[in-house]
């Protein structure tokens, strides 16, 4: 679908170059008809110029010019559904049957940035770039839950599914955005909460006993009224200070 888009764009361009040589040939020759033809050439240029601009604008978002033209973009959970997916995937997930390329027998770290650069699809696009009609979205609980571990909870790793990373941060997005909605069951760690930690019988925890009786002058604690200063700082104190102790 994509190379037929791309044919249709370049015809443009080519009946473009065919008229300029036609336009060349018959002013080289002499023919006064070139005044006829330049107008059409202008017209054909402007066109291949604007249908040129808007390829572009479209292919700067390269995934959604593919993904628009699917007909479940409305509804992309009904994609799942339908026999067309169960003919090409069967019960298995959209990632389980793909295979990297890469060079040499360890595979990178981390998958490919993009797999649509400027409206071109690289050689082997990853699982949700291949397919047009697999579209990322919150509500498709069935995708979304094909790159979730089962056991833990945790979303795979874009090594282990094949995704390239412009997909794998939509899908992560997707995926907080589903459990917030409450459609993506969210494990929690458990806490045990004892008794101990909130109750106010255990040692740490006793009567405050009341204020003892004191007289004015005398101080709140016993050992507050054993302490002598120390002169040499006393006098040190009230120079600095004897400003204010006038």
């Amino acid at each position: 679908m994509a190379a037929s888009i791309r044919s249709i764009v370049r015809a443009p361009s080519r009946i473009f170059l065919v008229l300029q040589r036609i336009h060349q040939t018959q002013v080289t020759v002499g023919v006064l008809r070139a005044p006829v033809i330049t107008p059409v050439i202008r017209n054909f240029f402007y066109s291949s110029k604007l249908l040129n601009l808007e390829s572009s604008e479209k292919n700067d978002h390269g995934v959604e010019s593919l993904k628009d033209l699917s007909r479940y973009k409305d509804k992309p959970w009904k994609y799942l559904e339908s026999e067309e997916y169960i003919e090409r995937y069967g019960s298995k997930p959209v990632w389980a049957n793909y295979r990297r390329n890469h060079k040499g027998g360890i595979p990178p770290q981390k998958t490919r940035k993009t797999c649509i650069r400027r409206g071109k699809t690289c050689g082997n696009p990853c699982p949700i770039c291949r397919d047009q009609n697999i579209i990322i979205h919150y509500q498709n609980v069935s995708l979304l839950q094909q790159f979730i571990s089962p056991y833990t909870g945790f979303v795979y790793d874009p090594t282990r599914t094949g995704v390239c990373m412009r997909q794998q941060k939509r899908l992560n997005t997707a995926i907080e955005t589903a459990k917030l909605h409450g459609l993506i069951p969210t494990q929690l760690p458990f806490v045990d909460y004892t008794g101990e930690d909130y109750s106010n019988s255990h040692g740490a925890v006793a009567h405050t006993p009341p204020p003892p009786s004191k007289t004015p002058d005398e101080p709140w604690y016993s050992w507050y009224g054993s302490i002598e200063p120390n002169e040499h700082e006393l006098a040190r104190v009230k120079k600095i200070y004897k400003s204010y102790l006038k």
